[in-house]
């Protein structure tokens, strides 16, 4: 006596399923993952497009070398988000183009990007937006000078015992 007697239909849907499922596994084992670069330039722009904007600090520009014989240039940064002061640090050896780090200066404000579910995700330079800024801004005052004669105030211009002139 039998228990199993497989019908034609129930044998194709088992043919299929099992096909199927080497192929999901050959594509999930012969797939290209993306390098370390790729992950970092996805990050960058994802931060670039939907991060929050807040004023930082520069704090320094560090060669740093690695294992293997390369240098990385890191950029060092801080800002502050609800009371939390955050020190982060960005890796921009791979934007030469976007950024010259004999440029930046420590203690210039900056602008950071970060994300808002998770604050110590942040950037200062993408491809696409920088945070640097160019120099810091004037002051209105002094982009037109009030000349030395017109600084004086009138009160002195006259003789002791003169009114002051109306008008």
């Amino acid at each position: 006596m039998t228990l199993f007697r497989p019908s034609t239909w129930e044998t194709a849907t088992a043919l299929v399923l099992a096909a199927s499922t080497a192929a999901c596994a050959v594509w999930w084992f012969r797939r290209r993952r993306p390098t370390a670069d790729e992950i970092e330039r996805a990050r960058r722009l994802n931060l670039a497009l939907a991060g929050r904007l807040v004023d930082g600090m520069l704090l320094d520009v560090r060669e740093m070398p690695v294992e293997e014989g390369r240098t990385l240039t890191m950029l060092e940064y801080s800002y502050r988000i609800g009371g939390v002061e955050y020190e982060c640090s960005q890796d921009i050896t791979a934007m030469g183009e976007v950024v010259d780090p004999a440029e930046v200066r420590a203690g210039f404000p900056c602008s950071v990007r970060y994300l808002p579910g998770s604050p110590q995700n942040s950037i200062v330079v993408a491809e696409e937006w920088s945070g640097l800024r160019v120099a810091l801004s004037e002051l209105t005052a002094n982009v037109h000078p009030i000349p030395r004669h017109a600084r004086e105030e009138p009160s002195s211009k006259l003789k002791q015992g003169q009114a002051a002139p109306e008008g």
